[in-house]
């Protein structure tokens, strides 16, 4: 009995040792890689960002993780992260394709999809179309300045009662970009953007928490019915959406006259081949991409910026000085107006750096086998860039 116990344990440990990953000759350094789980404890903490950051003292600013038994760099500091991004941005362009955010996107639309003709047929198209939009232009100034009126209305609505900024912000950057990609803007009461924030609010936290990282680092864990399953469940309800909006453009376009992003595309939709890219379905993904980049990012700085100025009313009072000095009686600001504004450019960046409220990059993959900072990096590495 006692030697049976002995053969089985040896052979349950063997086993073990079998599952565990194994860092690659001349792979960046990192913590002991457990059996099955790799190093999932780490990122499935309480406080990830400053475990990240230990991690980085310990091994230096390029060190690896693994997600289950899939290697992953985490890059820090400017050289590295000129190395990587800049000098050989095509040996990381790629991204990964097993993750749970690529699998409730499908593969489609352009912040998700890999590295290659498609991802650059869509760039193209996209960074085009939003500059013909006014995207840095002075009627993108226009719409955030009719978007900021029903915000300062929504503000004085509030005085002496309990609000969420969070959902303020949350609506006004999405009715910006909802303006540019479906011509659409909707009241801040309006049950269709509380549903369409709701949607999109769940899905970053689903994609940014323990749940996703579950998804990425455990083998078949993703047929079990657990939270990351709300992710699928509002991309279909979003799908279903988009769609609705789409076909009504399709119903009342002008061809060759486009009003909005999705008429451009369904112009350009009209003259591709049927080997094309270009697809209603890649369209659809195409606005929940553009929408996610412009909202989420914006609307959290604006929150965290408004809470500083909130707990630091002196620096609020030197910024309102500023903007009161520069416009001299104006009652709009324009984007021409912030060089004139340094002390308010300090306090932005200032904010951007405190709050730090994207603390790591979109992971890329790399492309091909490639180096960085001296260590062997091999096809396909999951890699991630940490700004703090």
């Amino acid at each position: 009995m006692f030697v049976s116990i002995v053969l089985l344990w040896f052979c349950f440990c063997f086993i073990l040792f079998q599952l565990k990953a194994r860092r690659p000759k001349n792979f960046p350094p990192g913590p002991p890689i457990l059996p099955v789980l790799g190093n999932f404890l780490y990122l499935a903490s309480e406080k990830p960002l400053k475990d990240l950051e230990k991690l980085r003292q310990t091994y230096g600013n390029v060190y690896s993780l693994f997600l289950g038994t899939r290697p992953a760099v985490v890059i820090n500091g400017l050289k590295a992260m000129k190395e990587a991004m800049l000098v050989k941005a095509t040996d990381y362009a790629g991204r990964p394709q097993d993750m749970l955010i690529g699998d409730v996107f499908q593969r489609k639309g352009i912040i998700f999809v890999d590295y290659g003709p498609v991802w650059r047929e869509h760039r193209r198209f996209a960074v085009m179309t939003l500059r013909n939009f006014g995207l840095g232009k002075k009627s993108m100034e226009e719409r955030i300045h009719q978007e900021i009126q029903f915000t300062v209305k929504t503000l004085e609505k509030s005085i002496g009662k309990i609000m969420s900024p969070q959902v303020m912000f949350h609506n006004a950057a999405s009715n910006i970009i909802c303006k540019v990609l479906f011509g659409t803007r909707y009241e801040y009461e309006d049950e269709t953007i509380k549903k369409v924030v709701r949607w999109f609010t769940e899905m970053t936290k689903i994609a940014n928490g323990p749940w996703a990282m579950l998804y990425d680092s455990v083998p078949y864990v993703s047929y079990l019915p657990l939270p990351f399953k709300k992710a699928f469940k509002n991309m279909e309800l979003y799908l279903d959406f988009s769609n609705g909006l789409v076909n009504e453009h399709k119903r009342t376009r002008t061809p060759g006259e486009p009003r909005d992003f999705v008429d451009c595309y369904l112009d350009e939709l009209d003259k591709q081949r049927e080997d094309s890219s270009f697809s209603e379905e890649q369209l659809r993904r195409i606005t929940f991409d553009l929408y996610i980049a412009g909202t989420d990012t914006t609307s959290n700085t604006l929150l965290t910026g408004f809470l500083y100025l909130m707990n630091h009313p002196q620096v609020q009072d030197q910024c309102q000085q500023e903007i009161d000095q520069v416009l001299d009686g104006r009652d709009r600001v324009s984007f021409e107006d912030k060089h004139n504004m340094p002390y308010m450019q300090a306090v932005i960046h200032e904010v951007q750096r405190v709050a730090n409220t994207v603390p790591l990059s979109v992971f890329h993959c790399s492309t091909k086998d490639t180096e960085l900072m001296g260590y062997d990096i091999p096809k396909p590495v999951w890699c991630s860039g940490r700004s703090s």
